[in-house]
């Protein structure tokens, strides 16, 4: 066994023979997403480095621990992406903590989220059992999908060791337009070119200004241009524009982490894309053709998240507010058994992560 690999098992081994809990931690750089962190630091940035990459196949493996921006940086190399946009919410971010955080920036609406990614991962589960599940081709799940579970899991399952993760070419051609609109329209012409053949590949919304991203072959694009019009924005600053969405660096995050810091709450809402403007005070970015909102605000938690599901959807506190309660939108019954029972199945000392995703986890 891999040296690296067998101390994590041995801390396990202790931590399972102790009653110990452990907080699995790579960079870092998610520490204020979802309930607070409990227990031991268990670090796993030395399962790092890329076991096998194949750029005529598409797919890359790589070790839990290795830097997101290194992963990329390769990435780019051979013109491939990661085309779900992990967000880089600090330079130090882990491939593992990508997958466990289960998060995506600007093109998930258009290409799919982290999990539509994942083809096989290597878990050390609270037994201190090293588990594999799937492989590195498409089609090669038989039975639970254990892989893609992973993803968004927030290690509440195992210490995620390697993953297999499909690849894409990064898109030929791009452009970006803006517009000027209220919200309500905004959200009503994402929707009608999104039942378009459009090369749509982004959208953000913010204090009556619209941006789009087109992606994809240049005929494409440029037709696209020619038909929706708006201004076309330069493309060095549009590139920097959505680099800092996806980053969290722009000029909304920067605000909102300030009223933030002031005593305010940031709140990502999940909703149906053609969802109206909700009737809450605070300041609205709205992204994903109106399916995400990131709403900062002082009203109280009950209220944003009755509203979110009136819509039929939910809100997750993201940054600032009380976390005791959970950051996450309580779960029907039956999907809270189903949770509860995965946890013991994999994890039945709770000894990773207790609390991260739901209290009672």
């Amino acid at each position: 066994m891999d040296p690296a690999l067998a101390r994590l098992v041995e801390r396990v081994q202790a931590a399972r023979a102790g009653r110990t809990a452990l907080e699995i931690r790579g960079g870092g750089t998610k520490a204020f997403y979802g309930g607070e962190p409990v227990g031991e630091p268990l670090d796993v940035r030395e399962l790092t480095g890329i076991s096998r990459y194949e750029p005529s196949e598409l797919v890359v493996t790589v070790r839990a621990g290795t830097p997101l921006a290194e992963l990329e940086a390769v990435l780019a190399a051979q013109g491939q992406c990661l085309p779900f946009e992990p967000p880089r919410l600090d330079d130090a971010g882990t491939v593992g903590g990508m997958v466990a955080a289960g998060l995506a920036g600007p093109a998930r609406a258009a290409v799919g989220g982290v999990r539509d990614y994942v083809l096989g991962a290597t878990m050390l589960n609270g037994k201190a059992e090293v588990l594999s599940f799937g492989g590195q081709v498409m089609k090669n799940v038989a039975g639970y999908d254990v892989a893609r579970l992973l993803a968004g899991s927030l290690g509440i399952l195992g210490v995620i060791c390697e993953v297999s993760l499909k690849v894409l070419p990064a898109p030929v051609a791009r452009a970006t337009l803006r517009f000027e609109m209220d919200q309500a329209q905004a959200i009503r012409e994402l929707n009608a070119w999104g039942g378009q053949p459009l090369p749509l590949n982004a959208s953000a919304w913010w204090q009556g200004t619209l941006a789009v991203r087109l992606a994809g072959a240049r005929a494409a694009v440029d037709a696209a241009c020619a038909q929706l019009g708006g201004e076309r924005v330069d493309d060095a600053l549009a590139a920097a524009f959505w680099d800092g969405l996806r980053d969290q660096r722009d000029e909304f995050f920067t605000a909102a982490h300030a009223r933030v810091a002031a005593g305010a709450a940031l709140w990502r809402l999940s909703l149906p894309p053609t969802t109206p403007p909700l009737a809450l005070a605070g300041d609205v970015l709205v992204e994903w053709g109106g399916a995400q909102r990131w709403l900062v605000s002082d009203e109280a938690p009950q209220r944003i998240r009755d509203a979110a599901a009136a819509a039929g959807g939910h809100a997750t506190l993201w940054r600032g507010g009380d976390r005791r309660a959970g950051a996450f939108a309580p779960l029907p019954p039956a999907l809270a058994r189903i949770h509860r029972e995965l946890k013991t199945a994999f994890d039945p000392d709770r000894v990773f992560n207790p609390g991260r995703l739901y209290p009672d986890l």
